[in-house]
């Protein structure tokens, strides 16, 4: 949204004079600097999305909450013995929906008031290496502390908690993760170095979510999964998964240096600080100010169409469960693939090209979904891969595009803040999700909350004034 008076659009902010790995590993030298970064950089950086991407697609989306968490296993024998559409039954399965959203809402205040303030102290104390390594140690270990939900109404608060402490320390992680960005690009490369990042973590989906589909049909050969032992070795995987691939990025990447003439404050005394620079930042940087404001509202319809999908595949188009994981799987080779490949579009017609277009297909595709919503499973497999395929590109054109727009030295600080915002518009999708299906009584109405969620967002993202894209010539 533009400014209430005239002022001057800021110069793009430098980044760290580096090369960057291209996207099938050829090494450009962008810069003036005539020694290459070795490519393993870029490479190294991009595997963190894929070590943490399991407890995203598998945990918290298709499996562990999805199939496990909110079943009747965590229900009164009794009541678990009734059939589905019995109205107790159904009470009980939306009483540890319900629970398990306000534990989330909670996890959502927390990041809401840790994120921006972590994000400054590592800015300034030149840590954000540091801080990503102690917080992607704390998610593996959530992950593990998982094995220890058993399938018994007793445990579920525990599992819902640990799973909602996990979601605030991968989004504090993923805050020194963003910041790193420009530690590994150049202004040429830079959207596709986000988009490679963003693929590989969706690839990392893929193959988490293919082993677990191979284990389910084969029956864990012969393995005892009585007591949601499947599920609970489940979590023990990605926590591994984690650790292993992860290790690259604190081997090869660099910690980019501390803001320059920044003052070492205590930890309540940076909400303050807090305070200062989000003013600032009006007055000074106004485009970047505006456009985490309008990202913040389109981040959270994206982030609805994958929360919400599962079920939209298996309450409206009637998916079974393997249906939804494998549907799952396609979705994330979809999204990867795409993110891949639009970071060279990034690179090449801007960030902002790249956001405005694929919000467009997102809600055309949605309305498509809406209407065909009857018309069987095909529909969902054609229009949702569809929006799989841009929601990953909108994202990592977000993450470069707040890159180019943010002051040098900040980085971490904002990239909280994206965080921040995203948190405080997180309500939104979910509410007009349920109040559009409250009001028409029917599942997919639902569809029409998130497509004017989306819809919303692209609308204030072209009022938002940006730098012009340039694309810097190869030297």
């Amino acid at each position: 949204m533009n400014a209430p008076r005239p002022h001057k659009t800021p110069t793009p902010p430098a980044t760290t004079d580096t090369d960057a790995l291209g996207l099938f590993g050829t090494t450009f030298a962008e810069s003036g600097d005539e020694t290459p970064i070795p490519r393993k950089k870029v490479a190294s950086w991009a595997m963190w999305d894929w070590a943490t991407q399991p407890f995203n697609s598998v945990l918290l989306t298709f499996v562990f909450v999805s199939l496990y968490l909110t079943s009747d296993s965590f229900l009164d024998p009794q009541i678990a013995a009734l059939p589905a559409d019995d109205p107790v039954y159904e009470r009980a399965i939306a009483d540890l929906t319900s629970g398990y959203g306000f534990v989330s809402m909670l996890a959502g205040i927390f990041i809401l008031l840790l994120a921006p303030v972590l994000g400054q102290s590592a800015d300034r104390a030149g840590a954000k290496k540091k801080w990503l390594l102690v917080t992607t140690a704390l998610l593996a270990l959530a992950q593990f502390a998982l094995f220890f939900v058993q399938a018994d109404p007793q445990f579920f608060w525990y599992g819902a908690i640990v799973i909602s402490v996990g979601a605030v320390i991968s989004e504090i992680a993923g805050v020194n993760y963003n910041a790193l960005l420009v530690s590994v690009s150049t202004p040429r490369t830079i959207g596709r170095v986000s988009g490679l990042g963003w693929g590989l973590g969706y690839i990392g989906g893929i193959i988490a979510l293919a082993i677990i589909v191979v284990l389910t049909t084969f029956e864990w050969f012969g393995m005892d999964t009585s007591n949601g032992m499947a599920y609970r070795l489940i979590a023990v995987g990605c926590a591994a998964w984690t650790v292993v691939f992860a290790i690259p990025l604190f081997l090869n990447v660099p910690e980019p240096p501390a803001a320059i003439g920044a003052p070492r404050v205590g930890f309540f005394a940076s909400y303050v600080e807090l305070v200062r620079d989000i003013v600032r930042l009006h007055r000074t940087h106004r485009p970047t100010f505006w456009f985490l404001i309008s990202s913040a509202v389109y981040r959270d319809g994206l982030a609805g169409v994958f929360a919400f999908g599962g079920i939209l595949a298996a309450a409206v188009f009637h998916f079974t469960s393997n249906e939804v994981m494998i549907f799952g799987i396609a979705a994330n080779i979809v999204a990867g693939v795409s993110t891949i490949f639009a970071g060279r579009f990034d690179d090449r017609f801007g960030a902002r090209a790249v956001i405005v277009t694929t919000l467009s297909i997102l809600v055309v595709m949605a309305l498509v979904v809406f209407m065909l919503h009857d018309q069987g499973k095909l529909p969902f497999w054609i229009c949702g891969l569809i929006l799989s395929g841009c929601v990953g590109p909108a994202q990592a054109a977000s993450r470069s595009l707040l890159a180019r727009v943010t002051p040098t030295g900040l980085q971490g600080e904002i990239f909280g803040l994206y965080a921040t915002t995203g948190r405080v518009a997180s309500f939104m999708a979910p509410a007009l999700w349920t109040a559009f299906i409250a009001w028409f009584g029917a599942t997919y109405w639902g569809i029409l909350g998130i497509a004017i969620i989306l819809a919303i967002g692209l609308g204030l993202l072209l009022l938002v004034k940006l730098p012009p894209h340039v694309r810097p010539e190869r030297r």
